[in-house]
């Protein structure tokens, strides 16, 4: 079946998640989407191996929440939580993203080409061999991983900018680890966190993941492989115990 083309030009999210679901439940694989101005909720529990879709502007927020299967590819930028508990599939944003970007995710993985807003990653979470993967070409702003019980959190500081400089980074994190591409002030470090350089080891584990990455986005994949990696992760599997009384 060939791509089904849908014009979101002034049409309100309901209907037009609605014409999604449908689409997708009558076995449309391919769907492009152009006009996408603040749509919100957009392919939100939407489950289907071998789905693609395209927007063709910029969705509002909670793309992709609950998702489970498809691949959604966003031409701009996107509002806040993309990838908010999804489960499975890929979500590629060509653009920036706002705040809470991979809230709770529990699976899948989610490519902001350029940079983030606040919480990146918060309350990301892991169940055995499933892990949640989030990867910020650009910058990512304060409490990046705050929470973070599980999952991988990339930053790979592109043109120039600096992936980390504001505070609160992995605040309260229990799980889960986060590599940033150079070295990272430890100010900037929340409560519970510790860094560490990365091992040869750990840069041969997210070299894949980052050579996919490159070239989702057509950005050489060289020089980002032989540079050097801070591994933030949690310093305890309990970072606030020491703020509770016991009787």
């Amino acid at each position: 079946m060939t791509a089904m083309h849908i014009d979101a030009k002034g049409v309100h999210f309901t209907p037009l998640n609605k014409m999604i679901r449908k689409a997708v439940s009558e076995g449309v694989k391919e769907i492009i989407i152009d006009n996408v101005l603040g749509q919100r909720f957009i392919a939100d529990g939407l489950r289907g191996d071998g789905v693609t879709i395209t927007l063709n502007g910029v969705p509002g927020g909670d793309l992709c929440m609950f998702m489970s299967g498809p691949t959604v590819i966003v031409y701009g930028n996107a509002d806040h939580a993309p990838g908010n508990t999804m489960d499975k599939g890929k979500v590629i944003i060509h653009g920036n993203a706002g705040d809470a970007v991979a809230h709770s995710m529990r699976g899948g993985r989610v490519y902001v080409r350029d940079n983030i807003g606040y919480r990146g990653g918060i309350h990301m979470k892991q169940y055995k061999e499933k892990r949640p993967i989030l990867i910020v070409g650009g910058a990512a702003r304060a409490f990046l991983g705050e929470y973070m019980a599980g999952g991988l959190l990339i930053v790979l500081g592109l043109n120039g900018v600096q992936p980390i400089s504001e505070i609160g980074i992995g605040s309260g994190i229990h799980g889960g680890e986060m590599y940033i591409r150079g070295k990272v002030n430890q100010k900037y470090l929340g409560v519970g966190a510790k860094q560490f350089l990365a091992t040869e080891e750990q840069k041969t584990m997210i070299a894949p993941i980052i050579k996919d990455f490159a070239q989702v986005f057509g950005i050489d994949a060289v020089p980002l492989l032989a540079s050097d990696y801070t591994r933030i992760a949690p310093a305890s599997a309990r970072p606030f115990a020491n703020k509770y009384t016991w009787e």
